[in-house]
């Protein structure tokens, strides 16, 4: 290998650690060993000395170990005349140089000044860990960049990232070049940077690029289900991020100030060795030695002098991706990237919807005769004559056709309306049937973005995502205010009718289940198994859209089990089904209940909406959700009970669930239900509480809702306990849990 990188990748390995050592110091000396550092809302710790040493990190005493060891594995810097032929020093120079960042990074926290702030996220906790984690494991994000540096020009960055996002690949940015760091570049052109747009700026500082490698780390554990302990265990990790995490660094430098032979620092060849180690490989548009042989990484480990233009195409290669670009015919650009992506008012042309307009979408399927396929009709103004920042009415309706097209698919179909119309750039939609939102941007409205190009974004893409099922399909968009009125009513009717059918399936009126093993990908062992009354965990596929999926890719990830012979009714078990997850599970698992938390409940990849977990306390349940924060009755937040049930393990006592499971018939009914929980978060209690209560009026326990406690009213289990038997929560009147 080049004796040039080793021996900066080296020193900057010495440089980092010695100004960690000296940041932990001065920690110590303002704070005191036994004060508290750690990020916040993860169970992993520190994830990084987690990983390759087994290192709780509780207290700032035990990052002097923590340095101790990074110590330990700083070789001697070589002199020019020294050659490597190896990367053996230089990957423990990585390795150190990890260390050293996270604890430099870490300390922020501990001590301050915390993490940047203005457009600087800092740390990403458990919880937007696993709300990524679906999209890694559909496939909607094929991979990651870790962008370290900046470009020439805000248009050059600009024009990279926009590829990037087109691409639907994650985007990591910290350091900077002269002073000047890319996310800063984009900040300037107005660029929303969150982890919606897939644009996410973790800090200037090139230390903050180690919260790209600690979310890799923990991707591993909470997916894959390694448990870290050991250099086995960490090269376990290693290599499920080598062969499951499709990461590369893109390593820029155009600061004209700066020499030629100085543009990668010392720092940045260490921080590009630690990410070496985790077998991503960098691509820089510098011209600076290149390790091309195979090893760690899948192909090169560092390649060079590659022009902007062409360095997306160049990483894939490298990284050994798979992309798929849309081609839509609009004048914005379109991918996963901006699905996420808000306009806001002072950047909106003109909306749709909201608490403004009347806006709904419908999808309906007809008869081969009634649709001519590729057809976009507009009823209404167009975009031309509509005045900038008013509301206007939308109707949005699709008819499609098609031999293998069922009525039970329109549903279907028409959810994934939001997904579609939000991957392009500029546009904004929320919501489904007729509370839907949309806003178009001015900026899209310059480029030449109208009305009917939602009608070419639906035809192209349902054409492609449901070429087996659907043969044709036509759009008609209207925006004019009296025309809009019939229709509205006429998909009023409809949604209520879909309702019915639905509400009305029960796990005892099917032959077959669906399995989904989608998350296999990142979870190795985890199988859902979906019923008509129990969704997936991650609330995204209920069993028609199974049923769905399966009839229009027969060898996809979800495919009809049938039940066979019933073990056991009352815990939901089926001889066929235990067969089935036992060769899924690749033999992890012999046997799984549908309707128990307590004995062999079904595993959880680290997707989940919400985590069901026993308040023995209470005698009862509590469900937490991931976007709250907070401390439970059970003394774990969110992030720590996801630590304990994700990775495809059976967890007596904890079980992943989607939200709309808990207002299912057969919610944890052979513990007794819905009358279990005992504590929910606020939030998640008001979204939940309309389903919820028609659920508690069939049964005749309209008033449990109001006994339901949440963080408002209890923290601990001694508060919780007060609180229910105050309220006569009948929790406490049922057999015993344990």
């Amino acid at each position: 290998m080049s004796k040039i990188i080793a021996g900066a990748a080296i020193r900057g390995a010495h440089k980092l650690v010695k100004r960690a050592e000296t940041a932990l110091a001065e920690a110590i000396a303002q704070k005191g060993e036994d004060a508290a550092v750690e990020y916040p809302n993860t169970a992993y710790y520190l994830p990084i000395m987690l990983l390759f040493l087994g290192q709780r990190v509780k207290k700032l005493g035990d990052l002097e170990e923590s340095l101790a060891e990074a110590r330990k594995l700083l070789p001697e810097v070589p002199s020019d005349e020294v050659w490597l032929p190896y990367l053996g020093d230089t990957l423990d120079a990585g390795v150190a140089t990890l260390i050293a960042e996270e604890t430099i990074e870490a300390l922020k926290y501990a001590v301050g000044p915390g993490p940047a702030g203005g457009l600087w996220l800092g740390f990403t906790d458990d919880a937007t860990l696993r709300l990524q984690g679906i999209k890694l494991v559909d496939g909607r994000m094929p991979g990651f960049a870790a962008i370290v540096g900046r470009t020439g020009t805000n248009r050059e960055a600009v024009d990279l990232v926009r590829g990037l996002q087109e691409r639907n690949i994650l985007v990591f940015m910290a350091g900077h070049s002269g002073g000047r760091a890319i996310a800063e570049q984009l900040a300037e052109e107005g660029i929303q940077m969150d982890w919606n747009t897939f644009l996410v700026p973790y800090g200037k500082e090139i230390t903050a690029a180690v919260h790209s490698l600690n979310f890799a780390a923990r991707s591993a554990m909470t997916f894959g289900g390694i448990e870290p302990g050991d250099m086995q265990a960490a090269r376990r990790i290693l290599l499920y991020n080598k062969n499951r995490v499709r990461a590369f660094v893109l390593a820029l430098d155009s600061d004209p100030d700066t020499p030629k032979d100085q543009l990668i620092s010392d720092e940045k060849y260490a921080t590009a060795a630690g990410a070496i180690n985790f077998g991503f490989p960098v691509i820089s548009d510098v011209d600076i030695p290149q390790i091309l042989p195979t090893g760690i990484c899948t192909y090169e480990h560092v390649v060079a002098n590659v022009p902007l233009a062409e360095i997306i195409t160049r990483s894939a290669e490298v990284r050994g991706l798979t992309i798929k670009i849309e081609k839509i015919p609009i004048p914005v650009p379109y991918g996963a990237g901006f699905e996420g992506e808000r306009v806001r008012r002072e950047d909106m042309f003109v909306e749709f919807g909201g608490k403004y307009t009347d806006a709904f979408e419908l999808l309906r399927m007809k008869h081969p005769a009634e649709v001519e396929d590729g057809k976009i009709e507009v009823v209404g103004p167009e975009i031309d004559a509509m005045e900038q920042g008013k509301a206007y009415p939308l109707a949005i309706l699709v008819d499609v056709a098609g031999r293998q097209f069922q009525e039970d698919f329109e549903s279907v179909v028409e959810r994934r309306i939001h997904e579609f119309i939000s991957c392009a750039n500029g546009i904004f939609h929320m919501g489904q049937r007729a509370i839907i939102w949309l806003r178009i941007s001015k900026d899209a409205q310059r480029k030449g973005f109208k009305i009917r190009h939602f009608g070419e974004i639906l035809v192209a893409k349902i054409h492609n995502e449901f070429s087996t099922i659907i043969d044709r399909v036509q759009v008609k968009l209207i925006t004019d205010a009296e025309a809009v009125k019939k229709p509205m009513e006429e998909a009023r009717a409809v949604y209520s009718q879909r309702d019915d059918r639905i509400a009305g399936m029960t796990d005892e009126d099917v032959e077959d289940f669906y399995s989904c093993v989608l998350c296999q990908s990142y979870a190795p062992n985890h199988v859902c198994i979906v019923t008509p009354e129990r969704l997936g965990l991650c609330g995204a596929y209920t069993w028609l859209d199974c049923k769905a999926s399966h009839q229009i890719n027969a060898h996809g990830p979800n495919e009809p089990v049938k039940k066979g012979e019933c073990l056991d009714p009352v815990r939901g078990q089926w001889k066929n089904i235990n067969d089935y997850i036992n060769v899924k599970s690749n033999g992890n698992l012999e046997r799984f209940n549908a309707y128990s938390i307590l004995e062999e409940p079904m595993t959880s990849c680290g997707c989940f909406e919400c985590i069901c977990a026993i308040v023995p306390e209470a005698n009862g349940v509590l469900i937490v959700d991931r976007d709250y924060t907070g401390m439970t009755p059970v003394g774990m937040k969110f992030s720590t009970l996801a630590g304990q049930i994700g990775g495809g393990t059976q967890t007596p006592g904890f079980v992943g669930i989607g939200k709309l499971y808990i207002s299912s018939p057969k919610f944890i009914s052979a513990e007794g239900g819905i009358e279990r929980v005992v504590w929910m978060p606020k939030a998640l209690k008001e979204e939940v509480a309309g389903r919820l209560q028609e659920r508690l009026k069939k049964i005749g326990r309209e008033d449990l809702l109001d006994k339901i406690a949440t963080e408002e009213d209890a923290e601990t289990p001694d508060q919780l306990l007060e609180y229910l038997r105050k309220a006569g929560h009948p929790a406490l009147r049922m057999d015993p849990l344990l």
